[in-house]
């Protein structure tokens, strides 16, 4: 798996927070553009591959849709030397202090969060977990050359290096959820040597961890017939529940609830089997918290299936995922696109009664 590591740590060192995904679509752009026959970006830039299906047009889509923007932070005013900052996506404030980050000014300045002395935080807060609002951004500067190259405004993005950890474990920032971009890549890569019906619109969506616009958008632009939402789910770490993680290194998650279509999933499920690819049951018994959340709710309604990759330490600059899984669900994405028949949609019909067991 030397390539997927390399295209997983290219796409985890790169800025793209929520809202402003240019920098990594870029370099998703580049990875997409030998194994699709068009490229193209949304008005609120979400990146759109289409790769051609075989069959007679006009033909049905499939949307594939994996989010590429990150959580991080952004410039919100100025402490003397330092910088205030407030977040972007769900940040947990609890690991932020001793980060390192890039603040994205006039120029790129390299930063360290830092927190105040105890007696500097009001009384009742002292023995807390340090607040967003009491933090800071210290990237060296005196007052006046900090105002001068950093405004209120921009942005802050995580620093880490990527860290490999045995043969098949990596742990960064950004992993949340540029791990299912490399898998929708192979995914893409394994359809360009095989004859699929369909057509795919493969989608690195914007703004998921804010607004959810990229899926949204996607959808009424696209007008697929049926939708798969990538994503990173829970992994079983310490603390975590068992009953709500799944391990690392041990399958893919199939989502299961009023947001996936239950036919979908018996299909995944189905593959999943005949490929002797481990996965887990996941019940979403609400919403999703993915992109299918909007996916689902599209157009007239568009029937969405839920593939996740179980994801350790969530939302903080040390997430970790085994490659593994990573190629697993990209194997699974592209033998189900390569099944589909054209009238496949003649058939597909809402059935609760789908069997779990």
């Amino acid at each position: 798996m030397p390539e997927t590591l390399e295209l997983l740590k290219k796409l985890i060192s790169a800025p793209g927070l929520s809202g402003y995904e240019g920098p990594v679509s870029q370099l998703v752009a580049e990875a997409w553009e030998a194994i699709t026959d068009e490229l193209q970006t949304s008005r609120v830039g979400s990146l759109q591959g289409l790769q051609c299906g075989t069959g007679t047009d006009p033909r049905p889509k499939i949307l594939l849709a994996t989010h590429m923007d990150a959580i991080g932070l952004m410039v919100s005013g100025y402490a003397g030397d330092c910088l205030r900052v407030t977040s972007v996506g769900g940040v947990d404030h609890r690991v932020l202090p001793g980060q390192s980050v890039t603040v994205h000014g006039r120029e790129d300045l390299p930063g360290l969060v830092a927190q105040p002395p105890a007696n500097l935080i009001p009384g009742g807060d002292k023995k807390k977990p340090v607040a967003m609002q009491y933090l800071l951004v210290d990237v060296g500067l005196n007052a006046e050359e900090l105002r001068q190259k950093v405004r209120v405004g921009d942005l802050i993005s995580f620093a880490q290096e990527p860290l490999e950890m045995g043969e098949n474990t990596v742990a960064g920032h950004s992993l949340d959820n540029r791990v299912s971009v490399v898998a929708l890549t192979l995914a893409l890569e394994d359809l360009r040597d095989r004859s699929h019906a369909w057509d795919v619109w493969a989608v690195a969506t914007a703004q998921e961890e804010e607004t959810m616009a990229g899926a949204k958008t996607s959808a009424y632009d696209l007008r697929p017939e049926l939708a798969v939402a990538v994503d990173v789910t829970f992994g079983e770490g310490p603390g975590a529940p068992k009953h709500k993680a799944y391990p690392l290194g041990e399958g893919v998650t199939l989502g299961w609830g009023p947001t996936v279509h239950p036919v979908l999933h018996a299909e995944f499920k189905k593959i999943a089997q005949e490929l002797e690819i481990p996965f887990a049951l996941e019940p979403l018994p609400r919403r999703s918290g993915t992109d299918a959340d909007a996916l689902q709710l599209s157009t007239v309604g568009i029937p969405t299936m839920v593939v996740s990759i179980p994801l350790r330490y969530m939302h903080t600059p040390v997430e970790m995922v085994s490659l593994k899984d990573i190629k697993r669900a990209g194997r699974l994405l592209a033998e189900f696109v390569a099944r589909l028949p054209l009238d496949y949609m003649d058939t597909l019909t809402w059935k609760e009664s789908v069997s779990l067991s």
